[in-house]
């Protein structure tokens, strides 16, 4: 599609890079309206939303160098370089590693953990669509060829040489699917934020349906970076969405009981 927006000399600007900047900007200003919508500390959310980013930063790309560690050991100094940094990285690194230096932060701070997750799963939710269609753009976390009438078909070469995008062939629009996915799943979100029974309802919601539409998106995905588990039963992508599911439905199962009332004790 459009990988560049703009070239100065040396100076490019990348799409994938502006709308992945629009989407922290969104989701985080979303999440810091939804938490002081339901009483918690405005300060620390935008702060615990900071820390969120970097960490998750970190672990995309942490992630990225494991999945190609056969290149990145013969290549060692790309791990401090430039193009690593521009890279993308790999989604599932970027929300472990996210998540749980989000916890710490949250428990750190003395902050409900259950409400504070509901807080952020819209704004999650809303910012990872908009990043998608930075990854549409660029052509990254491409989909498999196929004949089916809404294939998108990359001819850009820059596409190719930063990404190794497939140029000429009708590919699934994978980033597509998972901005039509996210979006979905967020305006669920936003209904349920006002209706919700318990704390944790909303997280858990998030948690399960997107761990859902991930496994299922994965069977279209054709990009090599998600590495393998299980001798190639499934992508490590994958198995991180199950345990999405499975706390998700965890999560669900408290109920606003005993045991969701210890969890918002920080």
């Amino acid at each position: 599609m459009y990988p560049r927006l703009l070239q100065l000399g040396n100076f490019n600007l990348y799409t994938y890079g502006v709308l992945a900047a629009v989407g922290l900007i969104v989701g985080l200003t979303l999440i810091v309206h939804l938490a002081k919508r339901d009483g918690l500390d405005e300060e620390n959310t935008w702060n615990l939303g900071l820390v969120c980013i970097v960490a998750g930063v970190i672990g995309a790309k942490l992630l990225l160098v494991i999945n190609d560690w056969p290149y990145y050991s013969k290549h060692f100094r790309e791990i401090f370089s430039l193009n690593l940094f521009q890279a993308g990285g790999v989604y599932s690194g970027a929300l472990v590693l996210g998540t749980a230096t989000g916890i710490a932060f949250m428990r750190w701070k003395h902050m409900p953990l259950l409400r504070t997750l509901d807080a952020f799963a819209p704004g999650v939710a809303l910012g990872q669509g908009i990043g998608r269609l930075g990854c549409f753009a660029a052509g990254c976390c491409y989909g498999k060829p196929t004949h089916l009438p809404w294939g998108i078909t990359f001819v850009n070469p820059l596409a190719h040489d930063t990404t190794g995008t497939p140029l000429g062939i009708p590919l699934h629009p994978t980033q597509l699917y998972e901005f039509l996915a996210d979006i979905a799943i967020f305006a669920l979100l936003m209904w349920l934020s006002r209706h919700r029974r318990f704390a944790g309802q909303v997280a858990g919601t998030f948690a399960f349906l997107y761990g859902i539409a991930r496994f299922f998106i994965e069977f279209y995905r054709d990009d090599p970076e998600r590495g393998s588990v299980f001798g190639g039963l499934m992508s490590l992508t994958q198995l991180l969405a199950l345990l999405l599911v499975i706390l998700g439905g965890v999560l669900w199962m408290q109920r606003g009981g005993q045991g969701a009332r210890k969890l918002e004790v920080a």
